[in-house]
C-alpha cells in the first residue's frame, strides 16, 4: 500500500513538474518569424504611363522544325528506343494490326509458322548486310506497297 501511495505522490510531483515547463515555454516569444502580411491584390489591370509607346517590336517567332517525311515518321514509329536501329524485336512488336492478316487460319492465334513465314522474310529480305538490324535505308524497303487507286469508272 505504502508503495502504491508512494508512486502515486511520484506522480502527481512528475504532472506538475511537467505543467509547469510547458507553461514556461508558452510564455517564452517564439523563434519562427511571423509570415508577413498578404500583398493587396487589385483587380485593376496595370496602366501605362502617358509616354508608353502604343505599339511594341513584334514578338520573335520560333525556329521551324524540318517536316519529316512519311517514312521518317513510320521508322520513327517502329524505333522504340530511338537508336537509329529497328531490331527485329521492335518491328514486330507494332505489328498487331496486321494480325488478322497473317492469322492464316483464322483461329485467333497466331502460329510460328504463321508469323515466320509472313513477317521474317520481309525483314530478312530487307537486311542487305545481315546484321540483324535495319538501319534507314533498309527499313524504307520494308514499306508496304500501296495498293493502286482504280481510275475513274466513268
Amino acid at each position: 500500500m505504502q508503495r502504491m501511495l508512494i508512486g502515486g505522490v511520484a506522480a502527481l510531483f512528475m504532472a506538475g513538474g511537467g505543467l509547469l515547463v510547458w507553461q514556461s515555454m508558452a510564455n517564452q516569444p517564439s523563434l519562427i518569424p511571423a509570415p508577413p502580411p498578404p500583398a493587396v491584390i487589385s483587380d485593376k489591370l496595370p496602366e501605362a504611363g502617358a509616354d508608353a509607346p502604343t505599339v511594341g517590336p513584334a514578338p520573335p517567332t520560333p525556329p521551324e522544325a524540318p517536316k519529316a517525311s512519311r517514312e521518317e515518321v513510320r521508322f520513327n514509329r517502329y524505333d522504340r528506343n530511338r537508336d537509329e536501329l529497328v531490331s527485329r524485336l521492335e518491328m514486330m512488336g507494332s505489328r498487331t494490326k496486321a494480325f488478322k492478316t497473317l492469322d492464316t487460319d483464322g483461329n485467333n492465334l497466331l502460329t510460328f509458322e504463321e508469323w515466320a513465314a509472313a513477317t521474317g522474310q520481309r525483314f530478312a529480305s530487307a537486311d542487305g548486310n545481315k546484321d540483324q538490324l535495319l538501319t534507314r535505308k533498309e527499313f524504307a524497303r520494308t514499306r508496304p506497297k500501296t495498293p493502286a487507286k482504280p481510275e475513274c469508272r466513268c
